[in-house]
């Protein structure tokens, strides 16, 4: 097993990983509606931002220029640890509108903690050849921000590659020639059904750096604990709140399960803050409060891994039971399982 843990050095704090950031949507169009965890949950004092939204709302970026703090725009507490991305993931089908410069410009305006390099992700529908222009194209703008950063944060270089030759040559790359904290994995939520195929990349870029490693996007219950496995350091996530959308009920250890489905039972199978007190129907009927719990019910699956390597649990048994029930699933640990005892 390659999981571990460190502490991060961040200019809020310290930071023990491995570690979950949850997707905050402030700046996007549906402004602001993530519900407030940071005083909830006391392990989660972190945010997955994108530095992108933020500067494109303007009367939000202009208090930000006039002083107001990003972390009090939130309503969080000045020591919440702030991964901003450079929004990517919106540049799919767009011109990229910014540069290297412009979005360190961005990530430090609003006092974030880790900065991640402007990239836009591939595509399972690109051919190959615009996909390697694309990842190239990534590994400069890095290397542009690395040339720029001041060190005030910490700088990840986004990474990305449909192969695990383009990621260990990328990492290797960039490790050679810039500056970076870290390394954050992209473009794996298009393929996130192919979990052999992620499972691959993820193990070539562990095997490129000991630095940090971050994979966006990946977070949700089932990918937590073969992340953990094969030594991802973090994560974000916004399953909490597209789970909640469609009225989804996180399960830690078991997976989601629609709640319109459920009639004859008045209370939930979940003793977190939300679900002790509340029905069935209460849950159920209030957004927020589902929001909440699927929060807590990742955060629940990060400890509980954490719990069994601290109590030297055989930690591979348990997986094999939690990924039983999924052929797919099933195939992608053993194949994680035999390229990580290869390592041992």
């Amino acid at each position: 097993m390659l999981y571990r843990r460190r502490t991060l050095s961040t200019p809020h704090g310290k930071l023990e990983t491995p570690v979950l950031f949850p997707v905050r949507n402030i700046g996007k169009r549906s402004s602001d509606n993530t519900p407030e965890y940071t005083d909830e949950i006391p392990d989660l004092s972190t945010a997955m931002l994108n530095a992108r939204s933020i500067r494109q709302r303007e009367p939000q970026w202009d208090r930000i220029q006039d002083g107001q703090t990003l972390r009090s725009e939130m309503g969080v507490p000045k020591s919440t640890i702030i991964f901003a991305d450079s929004g990517g993931f919106d540049f799919r089908s767009e011109e990229l509108d910014t540069t290297p410069e412009k979005s360190l410009e961005t990530q430090q305006a609003i006092e974030a903690d880790i900065l991640g390099t402007v990239d836009v992700p591939l595509s399972r529908e690109n051919r190959e050849r615009e996909n390697d222009r694309r990842a190239e194209e990534n590994i400069q703008r890095a290397l542009a921000a690395s040339d720029s950063h001041d060190g005030d944060g910490l700088l990840f270089a986004s990474v990305h590659g449909y192969d695990p030759e383009t990621i260990r040559n990328g990492i290797r790359y960039l490790e050679k020639n810039g500056e970076f904290n870290g390394y954050a994995l992209g473009s794996l939520v298009p393929i996130r059904t192919d979990y052999e195929k992620v499972t691959k990349l993820i193990l070539a870029a562990r095997r490129a750096t000991d630095k940090h490693l971050h994979a966006y996007g990946l977070g949700g219950l089932v990918y937590q604990p073969l992340l953990l496995y094969c030594g991802v350091d973090s994560f974000d996530s916004s399953a909490f709140i597209r789970s909640a959308g469609n009225r989804n009920y996180l399960i830690p250890g078991f997976g989601g399960e629609e709640l319109r489905h459920i009639e004859d039972l008045e209370y939930l199978p979940c003793a977190c803050p939300v679900c002790k007190d509340r029905t069935l129907d209460d849950v159920r009927e209030d957004r927020d409060s589902l929001v909440k719990h699927n929060l807590w019910a990742l955060t629940l699956e990060l400890r509980r891994f954490r719990y069994m390597v601290e109590a030297g649990e055989d930690v591979e048994s348990y997986l094999d039971l939690r990924f039983r029930g999924n052929e797919v699933t099933a195939r992608a640990y053993k194949l994680a399982k035999q390229q990580v005892r290869g390592l041992a």
